[in-house]
């Protein structure tokens, strides 16, 4: 089998260096029309014309949109499903990207388009992106940025409408000492839910109370210790309310093992609905953000930038609801 050319390979044959290569195919300046014909004989000359960056240098699009992911979570695997079918009758193909963990909050996703615009991708999706402007000649739309409306596109839940129904439930059943695990505090979307939580807890005149609140930072791990110190607290909670399905999983299994009945002993419900939540036992009370439909709305309105046209919204935010199932009861009578 022929060994599949490279751009160290073009490099050579047209006599030029690979930094040449990148901006003959990236359409930079600074490179003589001479030299971007040379580039060109011989991405043809070594068969180099079936890949992304030979297409894109002769028509300047790839017929590709990136995903661009922080992490392979449930939430991002939801948002992927929703993109990619909201993309399945288009003619365009879907390039799902994460940065290998260089996530250190100093603009991952600037890099990340940095290596892929403009030859690799036409268009991208950023999901729950640090940073919300993007310095790139492609359109771009953010879902659940960690500072909401910005200069970028954005699609969004509706985070407190999602929280605030969730805790008005747990007190509509009888419960008036509810924990709360929050998520990760540089996400607006966590605060929106802390926010959702403390106004239904006003609404019915229950003080505030600091020593029910727990950070679990949104994922499985993490929210463990927080759980186990909330449920072992001498005056622990009847409810809790987590921001996201991971916690709440987390703190059934906790309270699994202190012995804890849910919901006899322990009423939990969760934000987001993702698969497992349905599946586990007991399955879980949850607030049910569209997931699928923020991906989709968010290829939606990707595909009207790229094709030049003015979407009537550029910020969009859809609703939550509450799905009751096992995981919540009124508090035991003692």
């Amino acid at each position: 089998m022929n060994r599949r050319a490279t751009i160290h390979d073009v490099a050579a044959a047209a006599g030029v260096s690979v930094a040449t290569v990148s901006k003959a195919v990236n359409g930079r300046y600074g490179i003589s029309t001479e030299t971007v014909r040379r580039v060109l004989d011989a991405v043809q000359l070594l068969g180099y014309e079936s890949s992304l960056v030979a297409s894109s240098m002769r028509s300047r699009r790839t017929g590709v949109i990136g995903i661009l992911v922080a992490d392979f979570e449930p939430f991002s695997a939801e948002i992927l499903k929703g993109v990619g079918a909201a993309l399945r009758e288009s003619s365009y193909d879907l390039l799902a990207y994460s940065g290998s963990g260089q996530h250190d909050g100093n603009g991952w996703e600037r890099r990340s388009l940095s290596r892929l615009s403009g030859t690799l991708i036409d268009g991208a999706i950023m999901v729950t992106p640090t940073v919300v402007t993007a310095e790139t000649e492609i359109p771009v739309v953010a879902i659940d940025p960690h500072t909401g409306r910005a200069d970028l596109p954005t699609v969004e839940s509706d985070s407190f409408g999602g929280a605030l129904q969730a805790t008005r439930y747990l007190i509509e059943l009888g419960h008036r000492r509810i924990g709360f695990v929050a998520g990760r505090p540089d996400l607006r979307s966590a605060g929106l839910r802390d926010a959702g939580y403390r106004r239904a807890l006003g609404e019915a005149g229950i003080p505030f109370d600091p020593s029910l609140v727990r950070v679990g930072l949104y994922q499985r791990e993490t929210a463990r210790e927080p759980a186990l110190s909330l449920l072992r607290s001498p005056d622990r909670p009847t409810a809790v309310f987590a921001a996201n399905d991971l916690s709440a999983i987390a703190i059934v299994q906790v309270a699994a093992e202190l012995g804890l009945e849910v919901p006899g002993d322990l009423s939990v419900v969760g934000f987001d609905d993702i698969p497992e939540a349905s599946q586990m036992n007991p399955a879980l009370t949850t607030i049910r953000q569209p997931m699928q439909k923020l991906g989709a709305a968010a290829a939606g309105l990707l595909v009207a930038l790229m094709n030049g046209e003015t979407p009537a919204q550029t910020h969009i935010r859809l609703p939550t609801r509450l799905v009751p199932r096992a995981t919540t009861a009124p508090p035991r009578v003692s």
